[in-house]
């Protein structure tokens, strides 16, 4: 368990403090909380720019690291620091990958068996059409499907995994509690039902233009390939090819029609030398996912024989709650409580999230 996650949620908070500004104050200070209690002198000595030093001091003067992160858990968001041993795994082999990552629902070790699908807005029936036949096929093969909530091909594969019986993670442009586009709110709280909300923004972030540049970094982070199916020469989807290009991720387009303005994109990526996929099998084999999957750590049964825990994880149902709610739910006494979430913790059916909270 992180012993500093509040801080870590809380640095992370900072109008300004990025990924390299994170990683260059953890450096200098050893500890979050070394920071925290650090005075405005040593804030103001730091090499950052004047605009985020103001910041800094402001936020720290605002904002109780501990009653922060008590927020953030009251509104059913989990929170997990790069440091924790359940951040993703693929997305923590980044250089610059997020020091906390908000979510809700639930991440798993399976999880790293994960394709980004991504595509137009404006999406074509046939971009639609190949979209929900690879995502099937490739659901059913155990990938979960990586997208960002958008409209057109996003959201297509994102409901096709759902459909299919496969999860889905979708990466926001905005902090959790602001769903957007707003029409897919529905579709949100259904993938949270059968995967991940996540964002790197903290609670309150609106959906800037910028911010989706550096949403679609996470997109192909959190994956093995990225999948085109249908995108024009301006698309979004062609910066998220290319991150994936650099993160060392394999990238795989969709061939189109040569007249269609919404394959441009598409035909161009496979002109510049990246895979084909016209079949599931053109990706799964690429990927190697037969000798991955048998690399993956084995997944325990979420589903404990002691009575009193198959209570307690009844009763979190996927989110996270405070012991005293526990207790009182479950109808125990707290040190029994405690005692089943502590055997619950080793087994790997839920996780302490400090300050009294536990979840799955």
């Amino acid at each position: 368990m992180n012993r500093e996650l509040a801080y870590w949620v809380a640095t992370s908070a900072i109008g300004g403090v990025g990924s390299q500004t994170f990683s260059y104050i953890f450096k200098k200070f050893k500890s979050l909380k070394n920071f925290w209690d650090a005075s405005d002198g040593e804030i103001n000595s730091l090499k950052i720019d004047a605009k985020t030093k103001a910041s800094i001091v402001d936020f720290r003067n605002k904002v109780d690291p501990k009653i922060y992160l008590e927020k953030v858990y009251a509104m059913g968001i989990k929170v997990v620091a790069k440091i924790d041993r359940d951040y993703p795994a693929n997305l923590r082999q980044l250089e610059a990958c997020p020091a906390v990552l908000y979510f809700r629902g639930n991440l798993l070790p399976a999880d790293d068996l994960a394709v980004a699908v991504v595509g137009s807005r404006n999406a074509t029936i046939y971009g639609r059409q190949i979209t929900e036949k690879l995502v099937f096929d490739l659901s059913k093969n155990g990938l979960t499907i990586i997208s960002g909530l958008a409209r057109g091909i996003d959201s297509v594969a994102h409901r096709m995994a759902l459909d299919s019986g496969g999860r889905t993670i979708a990466v926001l442009g905005s902090g959790l509690d602001n769903i957007y586009p707003p029409q897919n709110r529905n579709l949100a709280e259904d993938v949270v039902k059968n995967g991940a909300l996540i964002s790197e923004f903290p609670l309150g972030f609106p959906a800037l233009p910028n911010n989706f540049t550096a949403r679609n970094r996470i997109i192909s982070g959190l994956s093995l390939g990225v999948l085109v199916t249908e995108a024009a020469v301006d698309s979004g989807s062609l910066i998220t090819a290319g991150y994936a290009a650099e993160q060392g991720r394999e990238v795989f387009a969709v061939p189109g029609l040569v007249t269609s303005k919404t394959s441009e994109g598409t035909n161009n990526l496979i002109k510049d030398g990246v895979h084909v996929a016209t079949v599931a099998e053109d990706i799964l084999e690429v990927l190697d996912i037969s000798r991955k999957r048998d690399q993956l750590p084995e997944t325990r049964n979420q589903k404990p024989k002691d009575k009193d825990q198959a209570l307690i994880l009844s009763i979190l149902d996927g989110g996270t709650k405070h012991i005293d709610a526990i207790a009182k739910e479950a109808r125990l006494p707290i040190e029994k409580v405690s005692a089943a979430l502590s055997l619950m913790e080793l087994s790997g059916f839920v996780k302490n999230y400090g300050s009294g909270v536990w979840g799955v």
